[in-house]
């Protein structure tokens, strides 16, 4: 796990998990390295999973985010695909970052048949990567358009290897998504919390009235 973007304690902070899902050689890792240092890291096999911890700015926020950079090997994609409730990706993280290869069909049928096993309504961001290898595209964008519109969730097409702002907006877009929902369901568990008390307040007052004494 890297932790090199701490300096200082951050518990007070909001946090946010990001899983990066996707089939081997689509760029994982230099996406990820490239929105957390801004460097490119270029091609390199990819053996293990990784997990990078850093301090990031969202629309001005301090936010702690840990991105789980995942490496289903090419034998266990069966296993790899499992997004149920139950899966050990979807009870960590709180989004989900899928990526493919435009240059790569099988990649894009990999994040196809994932997303459909996907339970409940966690954040995702779509992601097309390796737009700067036009000339071997296999995806269309249109194509990466519609899938979007399936999964209901936002589409970036965008190469690590060229694209600095792209590829920070494509992860900033699904932690500002993370951001809102955990606002809501905190502000609903308050809401919740004051009508409980509100009701128990009144349920207070009435028994105390009934007993008080009659002049």
């Amino acid at each position: 796990m890297t932790t090199r973007g701490i300096r200082r304690k951050k518990s007070y902070l909001a946090e946010i998990k990001v899983a990066v899902i996707g089939a081997p050689c689509v760029g994982k890792s230099a996406l990820t390295v490239r929105f957390l240092t801004k460097r490119y890291i270029g091609e390199y096999d990819h053996q293990a999973e990784n997990r990078h911890k850093y301090e990031i700015m969202v629309d001005g926020e301090a936010v702690l985010c840990e991105i789980w950079d995942t490496c289903p090997k090419i034998e266990e994609n069966a296993e790899a695909l499992s997004l149920t409730a139950g899966s050990e990706t979807v009870q960590w993280a709180d989004g989900l970052l899928l990526v493919y290869s435009i240059t790569d069909r099988d990649s894009f049928n990999f994040i196809r048949r994932a997303k459909e096993e996907l339970a409940g309504d966690l954040p995702v961001a779509l992601v097309g990567n390796k737009v700067d290898m036009v000339h071997l595209r296999q995806v269309s964008t249109d194509e990466g358009e519609i899938l979007a519109k399936d999964f209901e969730c936002k589409f970036f097409e965008i190469s690590a290897a060229e694209h600095v702002y792209q590829v920070a907006e494509a992860f900033l877009e699904l932690c500002r998504e993370v951001l809102t929902g955990k606002r809501k369901s905190k502000q609903s568990f308050i809401d919740k919390i004051d009508r409980m008390l509100s009701g128990s307040r009144t349920y207070s007052r009435g028994k105390s009235d009934s007993i008080s004494p009659k002049e």
